[in-house]
């Protein structure tokens, strides 16, 4: 009997010491969940809040001017360099950079840097990367190539072994392979190499977020011959200074390009709000309500309460405009008509003028150097007391308007290396105007006049036409520049066995790039998105809720 009772008591205390672990135990568990639903957000925001490097493409002359757009954004480590301006940030810093930059061309973000001198170095050196956790199976990938190196001299065969070391990756580990899509892949790369030695090229392979050339807005329906690039046409007016402050006027609109970034930066909007996707949209890691409160966020946005006015000779190019600024909503702030520049008078209001003149490269003009002519004339009677600005390629046609610029700015619109000059108008002789007190020339202007270097020593204007009559009956898509006259006699040829013999340099392979295209195909506003009545309001806030020699240029741009 008292065997039994000793095996009952131990039992009971066998049972109750189990109880007490179990609720010690529970609590515990308890605690720990607590803790980690109570610090859980603090890991999440040191996720987000991880900084990298990035880079910023954009035009040449453009690199100052997308630099301060990125400080002003918030960007960290600012640097400028060849095409390219890189800096740091986080993700948020990263979809706002493509959302809100009007002078960058693409976004960027380094993944891996090193050395390489030779093409197996390249393939070892990709295929280093874990591409498990950029891209899976089931997706497409493309790969972009730059290069500035001795070594590599055809950017198609890089970019071929950049594919074949991702593919050889994949299929090692898994036994297949993702596939290549050039027109619309998931993940687009981008590898640059350029010499940093005799025999020693440096690679950066990075990820593309961008994906379509930012250039490509979205508002775009129709072009004219010769349009504007997006891009150059923000970067001009921000050169400029203006953000709204006057009028501002085009008088050589064509498809209306200046017209509608200038109401954009007008109103601070941003440029991305046009575009159906970007492509880090497409990233195992997009965050969704990030970049939707970024889109929707228009508390930076302000009122513009003056009017962009633009004027074309040619019906076609003032149809064209209105149609692209009905679709970019901005009907409220933009009237086009249609207007030749003879008789152009001046406006009721203070103003600035910007336009993009032709050239005679690539738009045929008859008598075009009278047309400068007749620019010069029309801003030195017809807009006194205002800022014009001109961008233009030949030094004849700058010679024609026959006004003295305050600044010069050396620009490329494409491979044509322009210049984008400033024109103060005022009455009576400069003279006479220094004396009341006007400013021809700022002291940044004057500093930036005084850069050396500022203009190449060999500057690919075209000789002066001395023969007036021979430029007005010549068409301009076959007219060239030139003198009657040899100052020099011609060299003798070279003797064809010594011309064969010579050794040419093999030249990089261009690709006939979609981005310096600027016509595109209608296309919807971004899709899955609460989509507002933008045409018909009148308040745009409710309309749409390490080094300098670094290049990264390349032909797309």
């Amino acid at each position: 009997m008292q065997q039994k009772l000793n095996i009952i008591c131990n039992f009971s205390q066998a049972r109750s010491y189990f109880h007490s672990k179990m609720k010690r135990k529970i609590r515990f568990s308890f605690a720990f969940c607590s803790l980690i639903r109570n610090f859980a957000p603090y890991f999440y925001k040191d996720i987000m809040t991880q900084t990298f490097e990035m880079i910023a493409k954009t035009f040449m002359g453009l690199e100052p001017v997308l630099a301060n757009e990125l400080t002003q954004l918030g960007a960290e480590n600012v640097t400028i360099g060849r095409r390219m301006v890189s800096f740091t940030g986080d993700k948020e810093m990263m979809y706002r950079a493509n959302f809100q930059l009007h002078t960058a061309i693409r976004i960027l973000k380094p993944i891996k840097h090193f050395k390489a001198l030779s093409a197996d170095d390249v393939y070892e050196g990709v295929k280093d990367v874990d591409w498990t956790q950029y891209l899976a199976l089931d997706k497409t990938f493309a790969v972009d190539s730059v290069v500035f190196s001795e070594e590599f001299r055809h950017s198609k065969f890089v970019a071929y072994k950049v594919k074949d070391a991702i593919v050889d990756q994949f299929r090692e580990k898994t036994g297949n392979r993702p596939n290549i899509s050039v027109s619309n892949p998931d993940m687009r790369l981008h590898i640059h190499i350029a010499d940093v030695a005799p025999g020693q090229s440096e690679c950066t392979l990075c990820l593309d977020s961008s994906g379509e050339s930012l250039h490509r807005r979205g508002y775009r329906q129709e072009s004219v011959e010769a349009p504007l690039n997006e891009v150059l046409a923000a970067g001009m007016i921000l050169m400029t200074g203006w953000t709204g402050e006057t009028d501002f006027i085009d008088p050589m609109c064509g498809s209306g390009t200046l017209l509608i970034e200038a109401a954009l930066i007008a109103r601070n909007m941003a440029p991305g709000l046009f575009r159906k996707e970007f492509a880090f949209e497409k990233w195992p890691d997009f965050d969704a309500d990030l970049f939707d409160e970024i889109y929707n966020d228009d508390s930076k946005e302000r009122e513009f309460k003056h009017h962009i006015y633009g004027y074309d000779v040619d019906i076609k190019a003032v149809n064209t405009a209105r149609l692209n600024v009905k679709a970019a909503g901005l009907t409220n702030d933009i009237t086009v008509s249609e207007q030749d520049f003879k008789v152009f008078t001046q406006p009721k209001e203070k103003s600035i003028l910007v336009t993009n003149p032709p050239y005679g490269e690539r738009i045929s003009t008859p008598d075009l150097l009278g047309t400068y002519k007749m620019i010069g004339e029309r801003l030195k009677h017809e807009f006194t007391g205002n800022d014009a600005w001109i961008l233009s390629y030949r030094e004849e046609c700058f010679d024609q308007i026959g006004l003295k610029p305050s600044i010069k700015i050396p620009l490329f619109n494409g491979s044509l290396e322009c210049e984008f000059r400033k024109y103060q108008m005022f009455d009576g002789k400069m003279r006479d105007y220094r004396a009341d007190g006007g400013v021809v020339k700022t002291d940044d202007e004057k500093r930036q006049m005084a850069e050396k270097h500022r203009f190449k020593k060999e500057r690919e204007f075209k000789k002066r036409l001395t023969e007036q009559e021979e430029n007005e009956g010549a068409d301009i898509r076959s007219f060239k520049f030139h003198s009657l006259e040899r100052k020099e006699p011609r060299k003798p040829r070279e003797p064809r066995e010594d011309r064969e013999s010579r050794d040419f340099r093999n030249t990089r392979n261009t690709r006939d790039s979609r981005d310096t295209r600027n016509t595109r195909d209608t296309r919807d506003f971004r899709k899955n998105r609460p989509q507002k009545d933008f045409r018909n309001s009148k308040d745009f806030k409710k309309s749409f809720k390490k080094n300098n020699d670094r290049r990264f240029d390349d032909d797309e741009d």
